[in-house]
């Protein structure tokens, strides 16, 4: 887009075809209310966060009808101002709608989305990949609580064990909520985690580590709320999730401590 119009005030934009909503998981509640400007009678509103509960909130804001499922495929981090450093993977957005009912404007967008120059793809079940990326955060979140990189969890045999405890949980939740995750989950997981450079974290691990407020709600305390609800028990998820809690608590400064 040239030239580029940003402003800090969505009022301002006007009624958008497209709303990218691509803040932290965190902070849906605080910017659902600011994108109510931009809607029109055909505006889409995609969310691409990770965790399974972005696209809820925003529906409790924007309603039902405006509101796609989205997720994106991609291990990045900030090289330089302006400059994102990919790396493992082809960066890839998925799709869809809520309500597995295709409709023409999911093709629209993919087609928007591509000739961008973005791999995109419609999922006729949306359900499915969110589970599936929420599936391969799990490591992350080992990550933030060891400080170790996908280097050393996937080469010592206690880590290993530890992520396999972990997708086991992911699958018996996702399927108690009816969401088919596929039998090879466990060893494409691993493949995936084998398959990246050593030096590799999520942004969940970088940010717990760097002090800042992560995403350890939306991602293992999510898992918890949704196991709760179908009485599957995560004991390593509400584990990593309350290890986590103090570090993300002071990050927000809610308490205070010396490290």
């Amino acid at each position: 887009v040239s030239p580029v119009q940003a402003t800090d005030d969505p009022a301002q934009a006007g009624q958008a075809d497209l709303i990218l909503v691509a803040v932290k998981a965190w902070q849906i509640p605080e910017v659902a209310p600011a994108i109510r400007p931009l809607l029109g009678p055909e505006t889409v509103v995609l969310p691409l966060q990770n965790g399974l509960e972005a696209a809820s909130q925003l529906v409790e804001v924007l309603g039902e009808a405006s509101v796609l499922g989205g997720t994106c495929a991609i291990y990045s981090y900030i090289e330089a101002p302006g400059c994102i450093e990919h790396i493992g993977i082809e960066p890839t957005v998925t799709i869809g709608e809520r309500d597995r009912m295709a409709r023409p404007r999911t093709g629209a967008i993919r087609q928007c989305l591509e000739e961008a120059g973005i791999v995109a793809q419609v999922a006729p079940d949306i359900n499915v990949p969110l589970w599936e990326k929420f599936f391969v955060l799990r490591w992350g979140i080992i990550g933030a609580v060891t400080r170790a990189p996908a280097g050393v969890l996937r080469r010592l045999p206690q880590m290993r064990e530890m992520i396999d405890q972990a997708g086991r949980e992911v699958i018996g939740v996702a399927r108690a909520h009816r969401v088919p995750l596929s039998d090879d989950m466990l060893q494409r997981n691993m493949e995936l985690l084998d398959s990246l450079p050593p030096q590799a974290t999520t942004s969940l691990q970088r940010d717990v580590m760097a002090g800042r407020p992560s995403e350890i709600d939306a991602q293992a305390g999510a898992l918890v709320r949704l196991g709760q609800h179908v009485q599957v028990p995560t004991p390593l998820h509400a584990f990593l999730f309350h290890a986590i809690l103090p570090l993300e608590l002071q990050a927000r400064g809610e308490i205070q401590f010396s490290d």
